[in-house]
């Protein structure tokens, strides 16, 4: 399966290699052969984290690689009056009876706490594509559904603003 990303989403991914490889990797190897260098490695806590940290980032740089190599870059265009990928999005939850504002993001940006909801979402999926007044059925799972009404969408663009995730 391809994670569907955008062109900046590929650029900040590639960014964050550039700097893991060219300045993080020799700062982590310093730090391991300096710690190896505190003796029986058996007792050194030093150099066990040391180590994890070297390890920690050599496994995003292949998971970030990995992301690269297997994307399907998408267009963050969508149509004037529909509801698509950066646009800020009003719904009323008529479950919680409140209004929520969200902005839908491609997944390696979604940050829920922050009202960054990932387009392959429960709620996502259902207001992708759709327009102001529209009442969708979210279904969460196979117990669990709600219907929810887009007050407003504010169009946006992906502007590079937005972190990536971290894992």
């Amino acid at each position: 399966m391809h994670d569907e990303l955008t062109q900046v989403d590929i650029q900040k991914m590639q960014e964050e290699i550039d700097y893991r490889v060219r300045t993080l990797r020799p700062k982590l190897i310093e730090d391991v052969q300096t710690a190896r260098a505190f003796g029986d490695l058996s007792e050194n806590y030093e150099y066990k984290v040391a180590k994890q940290e070297k390890n920690r980032n050599e496994s995003r740089i292949r998971y970030l690689q990995n992301m690269i190599r297997t994307a399907h870059v998408i267009s963050s265009q969508s149509q004037a009056d529909r509801a698509g990928l950066f646009d800020t999005i009003v719904i009323y939850n008529e479950k919680l009876g409140r209004e929520q504002t969200i902005r839908l993001v491609t997944t390696l940006r979604q940050d829920a706490l922050k009202g960054l909801i990932s387009k392959e979402s429960p709620v996502g999926k259902a207001v992708l594509g759709r327009q102001a007044g529209d009442r969708v059925l979210v279904k969460v799972g196979p117990e669990l559904e709600y219907y929810i009404t887009i007050r407003s969408i504010e169009k946006g663009e992906d502007d590079a603003s937005l972190d990536i995730s971290s894992y």
